[in-house]
């Protein structure tokens, strides 16, 4: 957001005392200096937005808000998206900078805000002085979102007060669903206030905070409804104050549930209606797959794009980040790369693959990857020749074009016999570990038929191609890898291409260089919004909200998401069902990924755990394939080169570096211990 996140050094608000003078010290910035003038609201306002717990380029869930961009990666906790090779891969149960104390620091200037601004009202024109109080408003809302997301019931601040929490000030963490509804009133009176144009460009309209008002209040309906489905129903009181701070009673889950997906379902149907925004289609053409492709590629670095509601702008030097430097392919390192590799997990949301009786992407002549023999094919990009032209402005394919230059893919070359059956004898979870390095094919010196490249420029293999006739020299894994001793190309056979920027020139790849803009939310995410939020409606059997035809508001905004993604269309309305709740859910999954949300989403799903993923994961799926009961794992599709076809084949198996694992008690973050320890009130989540 450019106009609001320029630096800016601002003193304390503490006045302090002058001997003999009851005059403020000169390097005192006082209220009348902030709140008496537009151009001092635009520096209070600056000083809030720089404190906003964004989640974009410069947030890792593992670390949380610590403010770099450091191994910049997006989709690696968990998520079924990617996966990374530092210990930032892990699940999404904790953040070493939690956002705890920084909140109630936000949320004491933002009340400050709210209670001081009442005194120069007279100085302002009335729209303006709603606006800037809208601001308060929408950033304590945003904030307390945070915290509720992660740790349920918190203390509700709606007075200017001293954080930390001391004496006879001290505040108890309210219920969650006291939570919920503060943080719903404070989502209205920021919609109520905020202008449609707002006087700082960039910052948040009246249409934002209905937006992020959706996206909240989605996430309460679902945690009210699913943690009652969680075994042993997900709730516990506060052993200090015998408040239920997470989960709800009994007698009131469903009525909360309700009336949070009523509030999201009004929220994102009027940002609907107002016609203010719509998908962006500037390239798209009907048919035209490489033209919908470039379509999406597009639109992540056109500020112009109808679609933005809210957008995070960078501008280097001032304010940049790291994700070129760390997730571009291997050729591009600078210093690393591959820091986002895809997983065949995330593919198999996606339409455009030949599938198995089961649902699952075909690479073999056989019922499943792990029977028959393998599918040859004259170039790696033939595999994906009908995959959605949304899927590949999200993954760089095999071979596929990126900076104008083909990205050389290839986990190694097999020299042995056609046809080719699948490379392992197992492909169970339990021999995840147990990859190609380790197979009798590369193994066995004396009759080696794979080769493979521990590192960039090593396995050297010649051959005489058997569709050329000529003789090869080369590196097994080629220029990409993947490597199999160095996790510092691709993991899964697959690089992240949303986000990237594909016209920075290779001399401005670097740490702390690049400045694509981050879109925060767009009008994608509330069409997705109004669907879920209907379609659980209708399943608890609820009218509208506003009288209207709920299903076919969400069946017209799914196929207006898939028509422009270049999926197949929803050929049926969508109803009151659990399929057609997985499929919204599954076009959320499609059309979200790597954009820090899917995270939340399957948090609030509570589809996590061993004994809930199953009913939904993407895709139906036997957790046996997936997970040994304690820890689950996501598979790569690696590509290799028969020299006796002179043909591709695609081989799927789990990525054995990185195995996740996931509790019930992790759908709520632990508070931090320093906080119960020193408080008479704060209490530890139940059953920690």
């Amino acid at each position: 957001m450019k106009k609001i996140f320029f630096p800016l050094l601002i003193t304390a608000w503490t006045v302090l005392s002058c001997v003999s003078l009851d005059i403020p010290p000169k390097n005192i910035v006082s209220d009348d200096d902030l709140m008496g003038s537009q151009s001092g609201m635009s520096v209070y306002l600056t000083r809030l937005y720089t404190q906003m717990p964004w989640e974009d380029f410069k947030y890792i869930a593992s670390r949380g808000f610590d403010g770099n961009s450091w191994l910049g990666c997006l989709g690696v906790e968990g998520t079924g998206e990617a996966v990374t090779r530092d210990d930032i891969c892990v699940s999404f149960t904790s953040e070493s900078a939690s956002w705890w104390g920084r909140a109630f620091t936000l949320i004491h200037d933002a009340n400050h805000l709210i209670e001081t601004l009442p005194k120069y009202r007279d100085r302002y024109p009335e729209v303006t002085y709603n606006e800037f109080l809208g601001q308060g408003y929408f950033i304590r809302a945003y904030a307390y979102t945070q915290m509720a997301r992660r740790f349920g019931g918190v203390p509700i601040v709606k007075n200017e007060i001293s954080y930390p929490f001391e004496g006879e000030i001290e505040v108890p963490r309210s219920s969650e669903r006291q939570t919920w509804d503060a943080i719903l009133e404070d989502w209205d009176l920021a919609a109520s206030l905020l202008p449609t144009v707002p006087t700082f460009e960039d910052t948040p309209n009246r249409y934002a905070a209905l937006a992020f008002k959706a996206e909240a209040m989605l996430y309460a309906g679902s945690v009210a409804k699913y943690n009652e489905q969680v075994a042993g129903r997900l709730t516990g009181l506060g052993e200090k104050t015998k408040v239920r701070v997470i989960g709800f009673a009994e007698a009131e889950w469903q009525e909360c549930s309700n009336r949070y997906f009523a509030e999201a379902y009004k929220a994102a149907a009027e940002v609907i209606a107002s016609g203010r925004y719509s998908l962006y289609r500037k390239s798209w053409a009907a048919g035209d797959k490489e033209a919908q492709y470039k379509n999406m590629n597009d639109m992540w670095r056109d500020l112009t794009s109808p679609e933005n509601i809210l957008v995070r702008e960078y501008s280097y030097p001032i304010l940049s980040h790291g994700l070129d430097a760390y997730s571009s392919p291997w050729i591009y390192r600078m210093p690393l790369s591959a820091g986002t590799c895809p997983t065949e997990d995330l593919l198999e949301l996606f339409d455009g693959f030949d599938r198995y009786p089961d649902g699952t992407i075909r690479v073999t002549d056989g019922a499943s990857h792990t029977l028959g023999t393998y599918l040859l094919f004259d170039e790696p990009m033939d595999f994906f020749r009908n995959a959605e032209p949304r899927l590949r402005a999200y993954v760089i394919f095999p071979g596929d074009v990126f900076k104008k230059t083909p990205i050389e893919v290839r986990t190694g070359i097999y020299t042995g016999p056609l046809p080719i059956a699948p490379l392992r004898d197992n492909y169970d979870f339990s021999q995840r570990g147990r990859f190609y390095q380790h197979m009798a094919q590369y193994t066995d010196e004396s009759n080696r038929t794979l080769f493979l490249s521990p590192n960039v420029n090593t396995g050297e293999v010649t051959y005489v191609d058997g569709k050329t006739g000529e003789t090869v020299t080369t590196w097994a894994a080629g220029q990409n890898g993947p490597f199999f001793s160095n996790a510092e190309a691709t993991m899964t056979g697959l690089y992240l291409r949303k986000y990237l920027d594909p016209d920075r020139p290779l001399e401005e790849i670097g740490e702390g260089k690049s400045d694509q803009p981050f879109i925060l939310m767009r009008y994608a995410e509330v069409l997705l919004a109004a669907a879920e939020a209907a379609v659980e409606l209708s399943l608890a059997g609820q009218p509208s909200p506003i009288g209207d035809d709920m299903l076919l508001v969400a069946t017209d905004a799914i196929r207006d998401i898939q028509n422009r993604a270049g999926a197949t269309e929803l050929s049926t309305k969508l109803s009151a069902s659990l399929e057609s709740r997985d499929l919204v859910r599954k076009e959320r999954r499609k059309e979200l990924a790597f954009e820090q949300k899917s995270k939340w989403d399957i948090r609030r799903w509570r589809v996590i755990d061993e004994r809930n993923r199953d009913g939904f994961w993407g895709v139906q799926t036997d957790h046996r394939s997936w997970s040994d009961g304690n820890r689950f794992a996501f598979k790569g599709l690696y590509p290799f080169y028969s020299t006796q076809a002179g043909k591709w084949f695609f081989d799927i198996c789990f990525e054995n570096r990185k195995t996740f694992s996931y509790a019930p008690a992790n759908y709520y973050f632990a508070i931090p211990s320093g906080e119960v320890t020193k408080s008479l009130y704060i209490d530890q989540q139940p059953n920690r």
